[in-house]
This record gives structure tokens, sequence and C-alpha cells, in this order.
């Protein structure tokens, strides 16, 4: 069969138009792929990364897919600052549509290499003390998120101790220096120290041999208790912690209720997953135009108090069972 002229025009012409309507829907296609960059201030361990995955089922829920209509990078943190403020810098560099900050340490790398790029914070402790908005109801500027702990909760903290242990009389709180939260957790520790007749020392670390040599010394004394404020740090090296606390025997509170999983005595914190889901909320309200300015820094208004019986045996202690009452969990 032959073709004439005019039809193997009209179908160069289809092909040429279906192509360039093609090329028009792959970009479009690029052009609607956001970018969503974590940095992680917490090493990578299965509690963290099960926090990310909640983080990414909820952006799922909301019609936000990974490799479909989003890129989501997740960078973590293992090792120094130092290490953090080259990774914010690669992270800002692949200009993201919205940038996610867990930790404090993480935020402060962030924010000065961040330009206009919005970002949206979890696990931040006073984050206007710290200087990261101008206040929670209206944050200003390109930040905005989720606090986890003031700095009153150094006085909770300590009260958990006491209640859970009540032989205590002495408690170390493992606390690193340069963070203006702890800063503010300490003082709160030291105001409600001698209501409780404790005698309260600081512990201030940036390593794990740090912990371990804070630790052993004040072990040497009898009737100790620790806490373990929530920082990158104490997240990193909390079997350091768990050990050296079942080892020397002593009662110990965490904010962070994977460490009583993994073999420590109370937690009195936030639910984590909880607080991913909720920035994975505030990501999608930016994505669809929302500015973190007008989206109000929230504190958390649950917290969950977890205790590990065999813990309890390990160090024999007798946890009053007016406290074990109020535990929302149990482990046995």
């Amino acid at each position: 069969m032959n073709v004439g002229p005019d039809l193997r025009r009209r179908d160069f012409l289809g092909l040429v138009g279906g192509a360039l309507f093609a090329g028009v829907n792959s970009t479009r296609a690029q052009q609607a792929l956001r970018r969503v960059e974590v940095l992680m201030g917490a090493a990578e361990m299965s509690s963290s990364r099960d926090w990310v995955a909640a983080f990414l089922r909820r952006l799922d829920e909301l019609g936000w897919r990974d490799g479909h209509n989003l890129s989501v990078q997740v960078q973590w943190w293992n090792d120094s600052p130092e290490q953090m403020r080259t990774r914010a810098a690669e992270l800002i560099s692949r200009s993201p549509d919205v940038a996610v900050a867990y930790t404090n340490l993480a935020l402060e790398a962030l924010k000065p290499v961040a330009g206009n790029v919005p970002i949206v914070f979890c696990g931040i402790g006073d984050p206007v003390g710290s200087g990261f908005v101008a206040s929670l109801a209206r944050p200003g500027g390109n930040i905005t998120g989720f606090a986890s702990h003031e700095p009153s909760m150094g006085g909770k903290w300590l009260g958990v101790l006491k209640e859970a242990a009540p032989n205590v009389i002495r408690a170390l709180v493992i606390m690193h220096p340069e963070t203006p939260v702890h800063q503010g957790m300490w003082r709160s520790v030291e105001q409600i120290a001698p209501r409780l007749g404790i005698e309260a020392t600081p512990g201030g670390v940036h390593n794990a041999a740090e912990i371990k040599h804070v630790i052993e010394l004040f072990a040497q004394k009898p009737n100790g208790g620790l806490i373990a404020l929530p920082q990158a740090l104490s997240l990193a090296h909390a079997p350091v912690i768990i050990d050296l606390a079942l080892r020397y025997r002593m009662p110990t509170v965490y904010a962070f209720a994977e460490n009583v999983a993994a073999g420590g005595l109370v937690s009195y914190g936030i639910n984590w997953q909880d607080q991913f889901r909720s920035v994975a909320d505030y990501v999608d309200r930016i994505l669809k135009g929302a500015k973190p300015s007008d989206l109000a820094v929230q504190n958390p208004t649950r917290f969950k108090l977890v205790v590990n019986l065999r813990a309890a045996k390990a160090i024999d202690l007798t946890i009053p069972e007016t406290f074990l009452l109020r535990a929302d969990e149990l482990i046995e």
C-alpha cells in the first residue's frame, strides 16, 4: 500500500507533536518532584530509623511519595560537630524545598547556612531560649517545628529519680555543657535538689570517654543515681550509660523510652514517632504554600513514663508501688 505525501506529513507532525507533548510532560514531572532533606543530629540506630520511617509513612498518607512526587534524603550524625556542619552545607547545596532538622546540634549547624530554605525542626529543647525562633506563637523567619523538652524538665527528671529510688541522695546529671537548654535544665535541677534532699553534680561530657570517666568518678560514693539529659551524645552513647549504671547499681532516668527497652531503668519523655509524624504535617503544609513564620512552634502535651522491672531487679532496687501504678508501661 502506497502512502501519499499528505499522510506522511500528517504522521510526521503527529509524531513531532507527540514528542513535544511528552517532553513537556516530562519537564512538568521533573518540576513537580519536590525535595526534602533531613538532617538527623543523632546516630543511625533502630529507634531513630523507626522515627524517620514514621515521618515517611505520614508523608505517604498525605500524598507525598518518595520517588514519585517527592525526593527525600536523610543525613545521619555519628561523629563530630564539624561533620554536622559539613553535612548541613551539603544539604543546602542541593536546594531543598524543605529541610528537616532533628536535635539542637543539627539545627545549630543548619540555621547559619540555610538562607531562605524553610526548616521544620523536632527534638529541639527550648527553641526560643536557644535562639532558633523569636517566640512559639510567632516564630518569624524561615524556621518552625516541634519542641521537645523545656528547661524545667531537669527538675522533673530529678523528681522522677527520687520517686523511683527514694534512697538516692546524690545525682549526676549527664549533660552537654555548651547546649543552652542543658544549662537551663541544670539550673532547674539545682533549684529542686535541696527540697528533695539530693546533692546534684553536673557531668559535662563531649564523647563516650568523658561519659565513662564522669560516671566512674561519681560511682566511688554510695547512694547515687544518674540523669541522662536528652542530646545527640546521650542518645548515641546510651549503651555506655546503661552498662555503667548496671555495673555500679545506680538508678538512672532517661528521656527516651528506647533506652529503657535496651536495659535502662526509667524513662519519662515524649513519643518520638508521634513528633516525627507531626513534622510531616508541617512539611506537607509548607510544600503546599504555607510559610514557616505562620506555623506556631508546638510544645509536647503528652509524656510517657516507662519502667524496666528487669533493670530494677538487676540493681537490687525495690521501686515503690505508688510509682509503678503511675507508669504507662512496665517492661517485665
